[in-house]
This record gives C-alpha cells, sequence and structure tokens, in this order.
C-alpha cells in the first residue's frame, strides 16, 4: 500500500519489429513512454503529422456521424447502461476493423452529406419562406414584380413605409410635381406599409422618380420574371420538394443505424492508430534501430523483458528514475484501492509525499457512513453496486468508483443500525399505521442506539472527537514524513508539540466531565507544549525575532479550532438524512388505510426517499471530500506529483482481451 518505486528504462529494437513492439506495449500498459529532446548522432525522428491527421480526421469524422445517427435513430440504452464496461474483442478482431474501414468510413462521409444536405434545404426553406412572406402583398399584382418600362410608359413598382390609399397618394404626388401626369394602383395597404404601381410618361420618368422618392418609395426586395401568385406557386412547390428531400435523406441516415457498431469499432481503431503513430513521432530511429524510453514501476521490469523477448529482437536497460521527475503509481490493497481517484483528483504525491490512499479511504468510508446513516439507504448502496458489477462488468475506472459507493453502503448500513435508521423510521411508521400501535424505532432495535435528534449534544461531542482524531492523524503522518527525510526539528517542533498540545486539551475537556485530576494532567500538557512552542517557532528568525514568532505561532491555535468544528457537519448531515426520511413516512401516511390511500403511501414513500437519497448521498459525498483535502491533507500533504500514465489503448468503445497464456 504505497507509491510504487519507479525505474527508467530505455529499449533498443530493429525497426522491422516497430510495429508488432509497439502493439503490445500499447496492450500490456506496463511503461510510459517519454519524450527525449536530444539523441545520439545518426539518429533522428520521424515526421507523422500527416499520417496523424488522418487518423484524426477520421476519428472526428466517425464522431460526428455517431452524433448524427444518435440525432435521427437514438440508440436504445437503458438508465443502467452507463455502468457497462467497452466492449471486449479477440485481438484477431482488429485485423478484421481494420480491414472493413475504409467501407464504414465511406458510410459515415454519406451520413454527414445527408446531414449537410438536409441543413442546406432547411436553410433553403427559411429563405423560401422569407420570400413568400415578402411577396404576400403583391399577391394580386398581375405583372412581374421586375417589369420593364415599354417605349411609351415608365413603370415602378414599390413600396412606401406609410399607409396610403388611392385619394391620398394622388394628392401626395400632385403636391409635390403638380405636372407630373400618372396612373397608380394600390396593391396592398395596411400596417404602415403602402405596396403600389405608379405608371408615367417616358418623358416624366425624371420628374416621377424624384417625386416618389421624396415621399419614401423604394423598389421592393423581391424580383422574378413571374407574376406575384406564379412565383408564390413556383416557390411552395420548390419547398414542399425541399422538405421531401429532408425526409428521404433523414430517413436514408435511419438506414444506417444497423452501422453503429462497426462505426464504433472503426473510430476506436482509429484513435489508437493515432496514439501508436502519435508515440513514434517522437522515437529516436537510426537506419536499423529505433530507441523508446520512459519509465516502468520495478516490480513490472521482468514483466517488460519477457514480453520483448516474445515479440521483438532487442536490448532493454533499467536505471534509477530521479524521484522528482519520475511519474507516481500507487498500488493499494482492495479496500483503500478505490479511493484512489480520490487522491489523484486532489493531486497525485509528490516525491517528498507519502501515499495516503489507505488512510484517506478509511476516513471516507466512515465520515460519508455517518452523514448519511442510514441502514436501508446502505443496504441498497451495497446490493445496487454489487448488482452493477457482476451484470454490467464495468472497467477497471468504473469498477472502483462502485466499489467506493459500496463501501461506503456497508459503512452506512452500520451508522443506521447505531442511530436507529431504517429508510427514517419506516418499520415503526408503518407498523403503527396498519396496527394502530404506538411503537419507537428504540424499541425495534434489541441494542442501544443513538438518536440523533433527542442525542444531538452527546452526537457533537462525538462529531468533534472524531474530528481530532483525524486531525491528529493527518499531523502523524506529517510527523512521519520529516523523520523520514531528517527533518527533526520539524518533526518534533512544527508538528510533535502541537500533537501534544490538542491532546492535552482532549484531555483536559475529558476532566471537564470525569475530574479535576485529568484537569490538571490536561492543562499542564498544553502549558508546557505552549511553552515549547513559543521557544521553538522562532528558531529560523534573528534576534527579537525568534520571541515574536514563537508567541505569533500560538495565534493558530484558531485554526485547529475552527478545523475541529468543521466536523459538526457530521452531526448535520447525519440529522438531515433522518428527518428528511421521517417527514417523507410521516406524508407517506396522511392518505388514509383505503385502497387509494395505500397506493399514495407507496408513491410518495418511493418518490420522497429517492429525493433523499439524491441529495443526502450528493451532500454526504461532497462534504465528506471537503473533510480530507481540507482538514486532514492540509495538515501533511503536499501533492504536485506527476501520475503515472501508461502507453496504453485509449480506446472509448472496445478493449483488447487478455491473453491469459502469455
Amino acid at each position: 500500500m504505497a507509491k510504487l518505486k519507479m525505474k527508467s528504462v530505455q529499449i533498443i529494437a530493429l525497426r522491422q519489429d516497430r510495429k508488432r513492439l509497439l502493439e503490445h506495449l500499447q496492450d500490456s500498459e506496463l511503461m510510459q513512454i517519454e519524450k527525449t529532446g536530444t539523441c545520439k548522432k545518426g539518429y533522428g525522428k520521424i515526421d507523422m503529422t500527416s499520417q496523424i491527421q488522418i487518423f484524426e480526421r477520421n476519428v472526428n469524422l466517425s464522431e460526428n456521424a455517431l452524433k448524427i445517427l444518435d440525432r435521427y435513430s437514438p440508440e436504445k440504452k437503458s438508465i443502467l447502461s452507463a455502468f457497462s464496461g467497452r466492449r471486449e474483442i479477440d485481438p484477431d478482431e482488429i485485423g478484421v476493423i481494420a480491414s472493413h474501414a475504409g467501407e464504414v468510413i465511406d458510410v459515415c462521409n454519406r451520413i454527414c452529406e445527408l446531414n449537410k444536405k438536409i441543413a442546406d434545404n432547411e436553410a433553403e426553406r427559411i429563405r423560401i419562406k422569407t420570400a413568400l412572406a415578402q411577396l404576400e402583398p403583391w399577391k394580386n399584382l398581375d405583372i412581374p414584380i421586375n417589369t420593364q418600362d415599354t417605349k411609351t410608359t415608365a413603370v415602378f413598382i414599390g413600396t412606401i413605409q406609410k399607409e396610403y390609399n388611392e385619394v391620398s397618394l394622388s394628392k401626395a404626388l400632385a403636391g409635390i410635381a403638380p405636372k407630373l401626369d400618372f396612373d397608380i394602383e394600390i396593391e396592398f395597404a395596411g400596417e404602415g406599409l403602402t405596396c403600389l404601381v405608379l405608371f408615367a410618361p417616358v418623358a416624366q420618368r425624371e420628374l416621377a422618380e424624384s417625386t416618389l422618392r421624396d415621399i419614401g418609395f423604394a423598389k421592393p426586395i423581391t424580383s422574378g420574371n413571374l407574376t406575384p401568385l406564379a412565383e408564390t406557386k413556383r416557390l411552395t412547390e420548390q419547398k414542399q420538394k425541399l422538405s421531401e428531400s429532408s425526409e428521404n435523406a433523414k430517413k436514408e441516415i435511419v438506414s444506417f443505424a444497423d452501422r453503429r457498431k462497426k462505426i464504433k469499432d472503426t473510430q476506436d481503431y482509429f484513435r489508437i492508430r493515432a496514439d501508436k503513430y502519435a508515440v513514434i513521432g517522437e522515437l529516436w530511429h537510426s537506419r536499423n534501430v529505433f530507441v523508446i524510453t520512459g519509465y516502468i514501476p520495478e516490480e513490472d521490469c521482468q514483466k517488460l523483458e519477457r514480453l520483448c523477448e516474445r515479440v521483438s529482437s532487442c536490448y532493454i536497460e533499467f536505471g534509477e528514475a530521479d524521484e522528482e521527475k519520475a511519474p507516481v503509481k500507487l498500488k493499494n490493497n482492495r479496500f483503500a484501492a478505490p479511493a484512489q481517484s480520490i487522491v489523484n483528483m486532489y493531486s497525485p504525491p509528490s516525491h517528498y509525499d507519502i501515499d495516503p490512499t489507505p488512510l484517506l479511504a478509511f476516513f471516507f468510508y466512515f465520515f460519508f457512513g455517518m452523514m448519511f446513516s442510514d441502514a436501508g439507504y446502505g443496504l441498497l448502496m451495497v446490493i445496487g453496486t454489487a448488482l452493477a458489477i457482476k451484470i454490467f462488468k464495468p472497467d477497471t475506472q468504473m469498477k472502483n468508483s462502485l466499489k467506493l459507493f459500496q463501501y461506503c453502503g456497508v459503512s452506512t448500513f452500520i451508522w443506521g443500525l447505531i442511530f436507529a435508521s431504517f429508510f427514517g423510521d419506516a418499520p415503526a411508521t408503518l407498523y403503527n399505521y396498519f396496527t394502530g400501535g404506538n411503537i419507537t424505532m428504540k424499541e425495534i432495535f434489541p441494542w442501544p442506539t443513538i438518536d440523533p435528534q433527542k442525542d444531538a449534544l452527546m452526537l457533537m461531542i462525538i462529531s468533534i472527537a472524531f474530528g481530532l482524531v483525524h486531525i491528529l492523524v493527518g499531523m502523524g503522518c506529517k510527523f512521519y514524513v520529516c523523520l523520514k527525510h531528517k527533518d527533526y526539528g520539524g518533526a518534533f517542533f512544527d508538528t510533535g508539540l502541537w500533537m501534544l498540545m490538542l491532546a492535552g486539551f482532549a484531555v483536559l475537556a475529558v476532566g471537564m466531565a470525569v475530574g479535576q485530576t485529568l484537569i490538571y494532567i490536561g492543562a499542564g500538557i498544553a502549558i508546557a507544549c505552549a511553552m515549547g512552542l513559543v521557544l521553538t517557532q522562532g528558531r529560523h528568525k534573528k534576534g527579537f525575532g525568534k520571541v515574536i514568532g514563537g508567541l505569533a505561532s500560538l495565534y493558530d491555535i484558531t485554526g485547529y479550532i475552527s478545523d475541529l468544528l468543521s466536523y459538526s457537519r457530521l452531526l448535520a448531515l447525519g440529522l438531515t438524512t433522518g428527518v428528511m426520511a421521517q417527514v417523507f413516512n410521516m406524508l407517506s401516511t396522511m392518505f388514509g388505510k383505503s385502497w387509494f390511500g395505500i397506493i399514495l403511501l407507496i408513491i410518495v414513500f418511493v418518490i420522497g426517499h429517492a429525493i433523499n437519497i439524491g441529495l443526502n448521498a450528493l451532500g454526504s459525498y461532497v462534504h465528506t471530500m471537503r473533510l480530507q483535502y481540507v482538514e486532514m491533507f492540509g495538515k501533511f500533504y503536499e501533492g504536485g506529483g506527476k501520475e503515472f500514465k501508461p502507453f496504453k489503448l485509449n480506446s472509448k468503445y472496445i478493449k483488447i482481451k487478455e491473453d491469459k497464456s502469455k
């Protein structure tokens, strides 16, 4: 249960074995391949940019094709399908996928083309809809809107942004140009708009144009060689054809739904190839050999040697890795391993840190259970996660997440028994509902239990006591790390004295309830530690600064008090879970004992507890993480390490079955 010791590794192999060796390294996930800046004379790198771009373009193309398929023919998935892992395939299937890759990419291109056609058709339909709206006021016009002048008559067809009738418009035109001879037809008037046609002698064209301009005349946006009625009919027919074309395209897209699995496989095939070629582009090559450098856990060195001997003629050299540069790989037992994701979410440990996973796992499960604290909810978590693991066979990452909540469920179940909570007070409530009795949860459970509502003060003290233990464990880790790095002053003065002072305050607090002897002992320890802090905390300063630094360090006690009070959330969350459950139980029994009332009881009970589980499980998870990251990690953990990232198959949908015979 610790950080694995890392080794640097260099592999020199024949170029003819490059493809096979890299594929086996990618499949084995044994080593992390590093970029190398310089190499010996005679070596160079191969530019794989164009190949990688092709592979990535195919990945993006297939991804878009899947999104389009999901839009028009959604994949049927159950709510629980998220727990399913990647589909396992035999190594030989990769060759089959590769042989059909070109055909599948053609299908993806066709799907994307059809989607573009649908989008273009929709854009054209919008344009036609706009054009039809513009033609609507001209529907009674029996000549084309772009009608030109004749030899004797000037024709003006357009709009004025003001409502006129023929009389008012004639007066307006005559008032501006009394000598103008004209004839007008109003095609539409209303909503602050007038659509008109004006005829005037060709000789007066300039006068007519000037006069119309003065009253805001403008030519229409739409035009055409057909009459508005004929143009409307043509556009309507075109719009209908576009709709039919889009429907046919959608049907063709849906017809490719049975290719979804092949598209996913092909996408992963190109994703794997892109990763492999990206690595090839970073390796140094000579005419006959190539060089791989990276890191590997010491315990896997023999596995790597056996793999290389099996697939290639090569030379392997292991060396001591620089701790500051080497990545970090954690290895823990089944109990602690699910919590590694929480450590990495914060930050992998640096070379200076210890692996905090085992301690974090214990306290995470412990505090989560105390906050969620319902035996019924815990039982659901344990059974639900166990079934998900057994039925869906998820990937390692998802399996660890499910295991995390399974252990949290065990803790929740135990704390529920301590707090006498099984779906709140459901057993007592339902018994009293159907029998008319007056039984309580304490009477149902045959052992002493704690009632968070009635024993809130005691539970608050217990919560803070657990918090003190949690903080002292974190400080104990700091003490160990300082000793490990021979920082004895940091261990005994900066950490040890504070640990003893907090222990002294704890003894003093116990003494207030037990007797004066413990009060004197606790106070004596605290005072002695305070004096030690005043004398040692300014040791790195000069002159009078030593005294000031020592005295100022005592102010840190306020931070520890604040940290301890943070653990009151253990009481608050536990109380919230229980009270909400009781409220939903009470609501479910308010509808009487008729069949209708019993049906409502079941509905309210199920929905209410589902809400309670969702809200308080999330709250317990978030607040438990907060206690780990802030209260415990803040005492000893630096983080900032680089997580070990092996060269592996970064596939999304498939994984290759492990060959156990090798």
